[in-house]
């Protein structure tokens, strides 16, 4: 496949959100249901974001939120299964890592299920140690309990 026309694009504006909805179902087991209306908001959200176009389709995307100088978290990279296997993932995440909202904090994380491999390959390391999640369910069991915590003060 001719990869010549292939282009990586910071420009939220150029982003076509029904083929990235469509790329995120092909090729993102995490995100196949997502709306287009969260997307949106997601990418209204985060920055950088870049997309990975072959001419005037998209073939690539990766999001991240930064403090600028401290964190950051990388987000939803997936790469059109037709694409995968030429470089391109490694590329994306590379682009990502470069932008000013990312080359300078001390440490980025970056959460995936099946893929350890190819980002130790780009840099990452294995972590057991501070990863935690707070399901969405349970936010307003905390804030019940933050709420009966503060009455008895």
């Amino acid at each position: 496949m001719d990869s010549r026309h292939i282009q990586f694009c910071f420009d939220k504006s150029r982003i076509d959100f029904n083929q990235v909805q469509e790329l995120f179902i092909l090729g993102a087991f995490w995100a196949k249901d997502r709306t287009i209306e969260d997307i949106q908001i997601a990418i209204a959200n985060s920055d950088p974001v870049v997309t990975v176009w072959d001419c005037d389709r998209v073939v690539g995307f990766a999001r991240a939120t930064s403090d600028g100088i401290y964190r950051a978290g990388i987000w939803d990279v997936v790469i059109h299964p037709d694409y995968r296997g030429r470089g391109l993932g490694g590329k994306l995440v590379e682009t990502v890592l470069t932008h000013p909202k990312v080359n300078k904090v001390e440490r980025v994380y970056l959460t995936t299920t099946n893929q350890q491999s190819f980002y130790e390959r780009i840099g990452f390391k294995r972590n057991d140690t501070t990863t935690m999640i707070l399901e969405n369910s349970r936010l307003s069991n905390v804030a019940s309990l933050l709420e009966q915590q503060a009455s008895q003060i």
